[in-house]
């Protein structure tokens, strides 16, 4: 107990400022670490992370030629993770998790400087706690480290803006410039948090100094980025399956912009007019969903990952809410105002449980690669064949080759490595259909019911045909989305059997890039 001359007598809460986002971004490598490897599951946007990373340095550069250049600089890092540590689900997700950690630990230090420990503390734990973060917490793909470059920026801007002197501090501009660089590499969409930074700028009234540095700044991080966006328009084709915008996709954005709104209005001016934490936390909330749904009305791109780093904004104003309600407590119960943070927590906790579980299993995602890669060493036997379709299915086989290991893959003509791309070429539908008719007894790799398209490429046409003439199937797996049929050469004289159903399986949104 201690008391300041001049004060009354009073205790004195000690809380060193290195401890507000210790706590968040500790309680978010836990969620990160709970459940990481979804019982040793890997699904399709993942697999193709896996194997581009286990390719060489001038294997991918000739992939990022043909198609995903876009995650070309998310490929290379883990390239490098991968050759250090090995290729694990460890690997290939804890990346993620350390992320999401730095960009809860971010938004406990912005809500520190703009409120009081309780708001940065109740944001930096409620991030980890959002469903969509819990999905892409665990991750194999660049969304995490977007936010977390997204927070650092963010972090940044508000010390610039928020800063006790008149100085340049052209170092941190060079360092915001730079963040908001690495960000957009890792994926150009990420450039949308400008604008949010920009509606801060006006909200606050910046001075025209802060504003010509802002400017600067920005221009050169977008510069850096501009080849990246322009070669990466030549292979929009990726992303032709995302469906256009539709009113019930603007439910989920709507509510979050609710949810932060309430926060908004919550949210005790500071004073002096200094930078506020609404000022901060809802346009980089609301710009990045309003900006992408501007861009979804001149070509389909609205998927919730691509801004995932908005629910940043989300989380402060969420930590606002819980701060208020703290303010509002303490006066006349000093005690019981402390516990409501932790009560909160566990009461979200709790609620989102069933959720959480729900999002570990590897049955959250649309389907698992390595799921039927047991049922395959199972029911292979020495000069089997083995097809995929669609010709994508064949990630399967590039994450896990040792699985297939006596199999000739009789559609292939150029390997995904050779071709420079995820999924290799095919060979034309007349040498498919004579390769087929040299074997009796091939393994067919294609989606589970629940999530297959109708065949469209004649390659696939063309190989269900000859199964479903020639062929009989003798076993059918389905496991996670994916399906193992084995097919065996039939007499002449025996009757047609039915090729498996490929049609009629409604696509699931979380599929991903098209894959």
């Amino acid at each position: 107990m201690t008391s300041l001359p001049g004060l009354p007598h009073r205790r004195l809460h000690v809380w060193p400022n290195s401890v507000t986002p210790m706590i968040p971004v500790m309680w978010t490598v836990g969620l990160g670490l709970w459940g990481l490897s979804r019982q040793d599951s890997v699904w399709r946007d993942e697999a193709a992370t896996w194997q581009v990373a286990e390719r060489s340095t001038a294997e991918i550069c000739h992939l990022l030629g043909n198609v995903d250049v876009v995650h070309g600089c998310y490929y290379l890092l883990m390239h490098g993770l991968f050759v250090c540590f090995g290729a694990s689900t460890t690997t290939l997700r804890l990346p993620s998790v350390l992320a999401m950690a730095v960009a809860a630990g971010c938004v406990a230090v912005i809500g520190h400087r703009l409120a009081d420990r309780w708001v940065g503390l109740a944001g930096g734990m409620a991030l980890g706690l959002l469903p969509a973060v819990q999905f892409y917490l665990q991750e194999g793909r660049p969304y995490a480290l977007v936010a977390a470059g997204a927070g650092i920026a963010t972090w940044l801007l508000v010390h610039l803006l928020d800063g006790r002197d008149n100085r340049p501090a052209y170092g941190t501009w060079a360092a915001y410039g730079g963040t908001l660089l690495m960000c957009a590499l890792l994926n150009w969409l990420a450039l949308l948090i400008l604008p949010a930074h920009l509606a801060t700028l006006l909200w606050t009234r910046a001075g025209r100094g802060v504003w010509t540095r802002w400017a600067v700044t920005s221009a050169a991080a977008t510069a850096g980025a501009l080849p990246l966006i322009l070669f990466s328009r030549g292979q929009s084709e990726q992303v032709s399956w995302i469906p256009p915008l539709t009113w019930h996709m603007l439910i989920g954005p709507a509510i979050l912009l609710l949810i932060g709104g309430v926060g908004a209005v919550l949210d005790r001016p500071r004073a002096g007019g200094r930078l506020s934490m609404t000022a901060v936390a809802l346009p980089l909330l609301a710009v990045p969903h309003l900006g992408l749904l501007g861009l979804s009305l001149i070509q389909p791109l609205f998927l919730d990952r691509y801004i995932l780093f908005s629910l940043l904004g989300l989380a402060l104003l969420i930590g606002t809410l819980i701060g208020s309600a703290v303010r509002a407590a303490r006066p006349r119960l000093p005690r019981a105002s402390t516990w409501i943070l932790p009560t909160v927590i566990v009461m979200a906790t709790a609620a989102l449980l069933p959720q959480s579980l729900a999002k570990r299993s590897p049955e959250s995602r649309v389907d698992d690669v390595l799921a039927i890669t047991s049922d395959i060493r199972r029911l292979k036997e020495p000069g089997n064949a083995v097809l995929f379709i669609p010709a994508a299915r064949r990630d399967t086989q590039s994450v896990s080759p040792d699985a297939f290991t006596g199999l000739r893959d009789i559609a292939l003509a150029r390997t995904p490595k050779k071709s420079g791309t995820l999924k290799g070429v095919e060979a034309t539908p007349t040498r498919i259909r004579t390769a087929m008719l040299t074997h009796q007894r091939i393994l067919l790799v294609t989606d589970a019911p629940g999530a297959a398209k109708p065949p469209t490429a004649a390659r696939d046409r063309t190989k269900l045909a000859v199964l479903k003439k020639y062929f009989t199937a003798t076993a059918d797996e389905q496991v996670r989305g994916r399906r193992l049929t084995v097919y065996e050469r039939r007499p002449a004289s025996a009757p047609h059997t039915e090729a498996p159903d490929l049609a009629g399986g409604r696509r699931d949104g979380r599929t991903g890039e098209g894959r």
